[in-house]
């Protein structure tokens, strides 16, 4: 098998309309996450509601932790009617019905009615946001043809992930000094028609229907081995797989995105507190912020052919250390130029850490329960982050009481930079023990011509 970094490919390969489509669903799929996530914690705050109320309320993005619990339903159900589309498809235009009716329904409750009405809508709309995730995901592995078509399709989906995520944390902001944050919300709702053009666009991958549809003759869901398979098959086939380190790399995988996810929900707030206009934070995310998400989805792409999967993530792992504790220094100096540099260096940090994360969890995947197990290592990376992301709020308060606000944040970006040493160390340990073993970097299984 040739290997990725043999392959140089040219500019029509990145305007294919197989990479063209994964750009597009990479937007669709990054756009609700920060609206139920860090903006949500910005909109909050901008009602004065309080930094352990926001914290907790970001326990909603729980649902993307759980995905892989109902996982196993898109591997191996048609959805009524939408399956006419195809496995895939059918899944990712229902859950992106939902996902652009709940944003509306937000906008439409407000704070209004209570936070408690407007935290089970976000709900809803994050769980139907884990879903679409789910389905594109698996499309992504399944339509890739090779290792190299892999990388071009995972930098596509990053590249179109990472533009999404910046629409939702800076050019919202603009839009939302102006219109207000329910009209703000509708329009975002509203961006999901390119997430719905491009499933209709979308080719799906044959090969994997076959084969799920082989599962389903051979082990029906009417019967009790056909459940056992839908439900523990792509458990068992990932740890008979991986053997031994299947643990390590779960654990490994689930420290990996620690400093963000427990810094996440306080950004913002820190923003507000500081004074920062909605203008100032929009226009320095939506420019610098833009271009350090180019050259961190680039030099993950890079790295992940020079170095090999591994130790990329490695590089991956310490650059968003380092990205995260940037932000102790914006207290003491949040001018423009210093918010700008720190602002081009994290969002390239975190591209690179996921443009490197996704490429290694989408090698260790097989054909036929695709979704299940890229749900399962989704899960896993998400799902530390996401319980102790929700005390983010009460850790700042109560640094507050003792050394002031101002201080309280800069000690927690340290400590939450500090938290992706675990992850650094299991990955060496996994690069050591892969180092002199035949074992690919990349699950050849995966692959197909569709």
């Amino acid at each position: 098998m040739m290997h990725s970094r043999e392959r140089r490919y040219k500019i029509r390969d990145y305007m294919s309309p197989k990479v063209l489509v994964m750009l597009a669903l990479g937007f669709s799929s990054g756009l609700p996450l920060n609206l139920v996530g860090n903006t949500f914690g910005y909109w909050l705050r901008d009602e004065h509601i309080s930094l352990a109320a926001i914290g907790f309320v970001s326990w909603v993005s729980i649902a993307y932790s759980l995905k892989f619990v109902w996982a196993p339903f898109l591997d191996r159900v048609n959805v009524p009617l939408l399956g006419r589309l195809g496995h895939r498809r059918g899944w990712m235009l229902l859950a992106q019905i939902f996902v652009g009716g709940g944003l509306v329904a937000m906008a439409t409750l407000d704070t209004r009615y209570g936070l408690g009405a407007l935290g089970a809508v976000a709900l809803l709309v994050a769980f139907s946001a884990a879903t679409q995730d789910t389905a594109i995901d698996a499309w992504r592995i399944e339509s890739a043809a090779n290792p190299d078509e892999l990388g071009l399709l995972t930098s596509a989906y990053t590249l179109g992930y990472r533009g999404a995520l910046l629409g939702t944390e800076a050019i919202i902001l603009i839009v939302a000094q102006r219109i207000g944050w329910d009209a703000s919300y509708v329009l975002y709702g509203i961006l999901i028609l390119v997430g719905v053009i491009a499933c209709f666009c979308a080719s799906e991958p044959m090969e994997a229907d076959r084969v799920i549809a082989g599962k389903e003759a051979a082990l029906p869901l009417t019967t009790p081995r056909g459940i056992f398979d839908a439900i523990a098959g792509p458990f068992i086939t990932f740890f008979r797989a991986h053997g031994a380190n299947s643990i390590l790399m779960l654990l490994a995988i689930s420290l990996f995105q620690l400093p963000n996810f427990v810094s996440g929900p306080m950004y913002n707030p820190m923003y507000v507190d500081l004074g920062l206009t909605k203008d100032m934070v929009g226009v320095v995310r939506g420019s610098f912020g833009l271009v350090g998400v180019f050259l961190g989805v680039a030099a993950g792409g890079y790295l992940s052919m020079r170095l090999g999967l591994m130790r990329a993530v490695m590089a991956g792992c310490f650059a968003q250390m380092f990205g995260t504790m940037l932000y102790a220094a914006l207290p003491y100096a949040h001018d423009p130029a210093t918010f700008a540099v720190i602002m081009i260096l994290d969002n390239f940090a975190i591209a690179l850490a996921g443009v490197t994360l996704i490429a290694y969890m989408s090698s260790l995947t097989s054909l036929g329960y695709t979704a299940t197990q890229y749900a399962l290592l989704s899960s896993t990376y998400a799902w530390a982050g996401k319980i102790l992301k929700g005390f983010s709020g009460t850790a700042v308060e109560a640094m507050a009481a003792h050394v002031g606000l101002m201080n309280a944040y800069a000690a927690f970006f340290i400590g939450c930079g500090l938290l992706g040493v675990p992850a650094l160390v299991l990955f060496a340990i996994l690069e050591r023990r892969r180092r002199g073993t035949p074992v690919p970097g990349i699950n050849p299984a995966i692959f197909h011509k569709n």
